[in-house]
């Protein structure tokens, strides 16, 4: 049987996770000295790049005196917890990373929570001990505070534990310790991670929970083999919880992962965690296995999906003007759908309307993700405003899902920003001043009060301020949350923005586009300063008999429009508004475009609610 050991790596976002992976590597010689190696070399998609996390789980593999090491690099983000409970099930071992100035945060203890649940036992390490402020000793004490909480037994409380750096590349077994390698860590993980369980001779069992797809090979699925052997050529049959069907498939092709790369095999055995390709209609929690076992695994469990959104086909005027290729409802609900097939928190609703695909998700930060995604590949839509999926308790009444927020802030920020989560029926739990100056603020708040909060927070803490969540769980209804207090800017006709009408409106509120872009009749341009939609003539002309001094036309200085990210964006539509999203361009909207017929409806829905 080979000697492996599966490890994950798990941590809350932004404590170095994947910047200590890019130092195992570096010590492991992956890279030759002089190669040229990309930042964070584990987030190599694009966005996760720029926006500095970790989005999908990926796998990768260091050798270490004979021992093979795979590494699955988990997101710390709350968004994508379900990632992070499919990777749990493929490793042996965890290696918990704890910033040595933050200490343990919450999605620290929803990983290591999720850890202990599956058995695993974690190597923590004290991580960034070389940062200014950084104070390894109470970090570690922390941690124990938190395997405390957590119910650890007496012998988990001994976990062993390294003090780390990515950026300088060092374990050490004690802070002041002088060792200048990772050679510390690479002997904990072979000699505190168990070697995978699992009889090579037993027939073959692999349940799937990681997917990809190749235009060459079509779709590849894997995970840990749990059982048995397997060469190129052998028949399988896969299942699934709660399905009578079986489907049996010959297997095409192997991989395994070496190094960053996957290495095409001859066959896999109990113990590694490989790839496979001969069967297209696979998906997360499937069992893969020997037509002998006839019994499949229990599903992945994930926490429940708290946000949805409806996707429709872009239908407005300047559809198809900015690149897009793909425009129809069936293309976007295709992608979806590939999507769902290889994430295991994404839902495609089938009860949702046939002219739109109502998609359910953990958080808004996954949706936006998403919709990134897709407009980076070419697909043009519209999006509604993200709405909290509702459940009723057992005695009928309504509840919503709820997070636990913890945020850090500029001393001077802390009074706006309590006001701000008082308005959105946020509960203090906790409140505690930090060395460095700065404030944590513990909160229970309902998700629709997190949604549109972190872009406002940024602006309110000028960027300095952090802020996390977790999922805790459906409680009782807390009543309306106001959303926006600003209303819309709404394009009178098409044609394109003038400086002369841009004057006008600058008055009248914020514009959110700059002279010359071409707008439509119902399109959103801007903010009003009042809570009421407002019609203004943004394409509006300067009429040539008014004369007026040219000096007088130059110097009348414009305001800046206000530029949104695409999670702000998402945040600032009301029910009525839907956003409509390019390859190029974010524009926000009405949904009924036609203004007599807008007020009709408006006040149809007036009627109704009466």
């Amino acid at each position: 049987m080979p000697n492996i050991r599966n490890v994950g790596i798990i941590a809350h976002v932004d404590h170095g996770k994947t910047t200590l992976v890019d130092a195992i590597f570096r010590q492991a010689g992956l890279f030759r000295e002089n190669q040229h190696v990309a930042e964070r070399v584990m987030d190599s998609n694009d966005l996760e790049r720029e926006k500095g996390i970790t989005i999908l789980s990926k796998v990768a593999s260091v050798r270490y005196k004979g021992t093979k090491i795979n590494i699955v690099d988990t997101p710390g983000h709350a968004d994508f917890g379900g990632e992070v409970e499919r990777v749990l099930s493929m490793v042996d071992g965890v290696l918990l990373i704890v910033d040595a100035q933050e200490g343990p945060m919450p999605q620290t203890r929803f990983v290591l929570k999720k850890a202990f649940e599956n058995g695993l036992k974690p190597i923590v390490c004290i991580n960034k001990i070389d940062r200014e402020h950084a104070r390894p000793l109470h970090a570690y004490d922390k941690t124990i505070d938190l395997f405390i909480e957590l119910g650890a037994s007496e012998d988990d409380l001994f976990f062993p534990h390294l003090f780390t750096s990515g950026s300088g590349g060092f374990a050490r077994v004690a802070p002041d310790g002088a060792e200048q390698d990772m050679r510390e860590l690479f002997e904990m993980i072979v000699n505190s991670v168990p070697p995978p369980p699992g009889n090579p001779d037993e027939p073959f069992l692999l349940q799937v929970n990681n997917l990809d797809y190749n235009d060459y090979l079509g779709r590849m699925f894997g995970g840990k083999v749990l059982q048995g052997r397997l060469k190129v050529g052998d028949r399988l049959h896969v299942m699934h919880e709660g399905s009578e069907k079986r489907t049996g498939f010959n297997v095409t092709k192997l991989w395994t992962y070496e190094g960053i790369e996957l290495k095409e095999v001859e066959a896999v055995e109990a113990g590694e965690i490989g790839m496979l390709s001969g069967l297209d209609d696979v998906h997360i929690s499937d069992t893969i296995a020997s037509t002998e076992i006839t019994e499949p695994r229990a599903a992945i469990k994930v926490e429940p999906s708290t946000l949805s959104m409806f996707f429709y086909a872009n239908n407005s005027p300047l559809a198809g003007k900015d690149g897009g290729k793909f425009l129809t409802i069936h293309k976007i609900r295709e992608r979806i759908e590939r999507e769902q097939a290889i994430s295991v928190s994404i839902k495609i609703d089938p009860d949702g309307p046939t002219d739109a695909v109502k998609v359910q998700a953990r958080g808004e930060l996954q949706l936006a993700i998403l919709i990134e995604t897709m407009r980076r590949e070419g697909y043009e839509m519209q999006i509604s405003r993200p709405n909290v999926i509702f459940k009723r308790d057992e005695n009928g009444d309504i509840a919503e899902p709820y997070e636990v927020a913890l945020i850090e802030v500029p001393e001077e920020s802390v009074g706006p920003v309590m006001e701000e989560l008082s308005r959105r029926k946020g509960d203090m739990l906790n409140m505690s001043s930090r060395e460095n100056g700065t404030t944590m603020l513990e909160y229970s708040i309902p998700t629709r009060g997190l949604i549109g909060f972190r872009s406002m927070f940024l602006t309110m803490t000028r960027g300095l301020g952090t802020v996390s969540s977790i999922f805790d769980g459906y409680k009782p209804y807390r009543g309306e949350v106001l959303s926006r207090t600003q209303g819309s800017l709404i394009a009178k006709d098409p044609g394109k923005l003038t400086r002369y009408a841009y004057e006008d409106i600058q008055e009248r509120g914020t514009l959110f586009y700059e002279v010359g872009i071409e707008v439509y009749g119902g399109m959103i341009v801007g903010a009003c300063s009042r809570d009421e939609d407002m019609i203004v003539n943004a394409t509006k002309q300067k009429a040539a008999t008014n004369i007026r001094s040219a000096t007088s036309d130059s110097t009348t200085v414009l305001d800046p429009h206000k530029d949104f990210s695409l999670e702000q964006a998402l945040s600032w539509l009301r029910d009525d508004e839907l956003l409509e999203v390019t390859p190029k361009q974010l524009r926000f909207r009405k949904r009924v475009l036609d203004h007599s017929e807008r007020r009709v409806s408006e006040r149809r829905s007036e009627v109704t609610v009466g």
